[in-house]
C-alpha cells in the first residue's frame, strides 16, 4: 500500500530543483555582466543575433541590462534596426538620406531592452508599432515603396 504523502506530485519540482533554480536566477545578473566583461566577443554575438535561442531567465536579464545601458558596446542602430527595417518590409540600403536620422532615433530609444526581446519573439509589425519610435517613418517609407 502506498501512502499519498510518499508520492510527490509529478508537476512539482523537487527541493533540489527549486534550490538550483533559485541559485541560477540569483546569479544570472552576474553571469550576464561577467560574460560582457570576460567574453565580449561572444556576448556581442549573442546580443546581435536575435535568432539565437536563450534561456528565458538569461534573456530577461540581458534585456534588462540593455535597457539600463550597461552594455557599452551595444548600438541598437547596428543590431536591431536592420532587423526592424526588414520586419517592416524595407531594405536597409534603400533608406537613403533618412537613414542617419533613423539611426539617431534608434540609438536614443528608451525601450531598447523591450525592442531586443520583441524582435527575438515576434515578426508581428503591429507589436513593433506600439513601441518603436521609428515605426511611423518605416510605415511612411513602406507606403512610398508600394506606390
Amino acid at each position: 500500500m502506498t501512502h499519498p504523502q510518499s508520492q510527490a506530485p509529478e508537476s512539482r519540482p523537487s527541493w533540489w530543483e527549486r534550490v538550483s533554480e533559485r541559485c541560477y536566477r540569483a546569479s544570472t545578473p552576474a553571469l550576464a555582466r561577467g560574460m560582457q566583461n570576460e567574453s565580449p566577443g561572444a556576448f556581442h554575438e549573442l546580443v546581435n543575433d536575435v535568432t539565437l535561442p536563450l534561456d528565458a531567465t538569461f534573456e530577461q536579464e540581458v534585456a534588462k541590462q540593455l535597457a539600463q545601458g550597461t552594455y557599452v558596446g551595444f548600438r541598437p542602430a547596428q543590431s536591431l534596426m536592420p532587423v526592424m527595417v526588414q520586419r517592416f518590409g524595407l531594405v536597409l540600403e534603400n533608406l537613403g538620406e533618412k537613414q542617419a536620422s533613423l539611426e539617431t532615433t534608434c540609438n536614443a530609444c528608451p525601450v531598447v531592452g523591450h525592442c531586443w526581446k520583441s524582435l527575438r519573439h515576434t515578426t508581428d509589425v503591429e507589436t513593433f508599432r506600439d513601441f518603436c519610435p521609428n515605426a511611423e517613418s518605416f510605415d511612411r517609407m513602406g507606403a512610398q515603396v508600394k506606390e
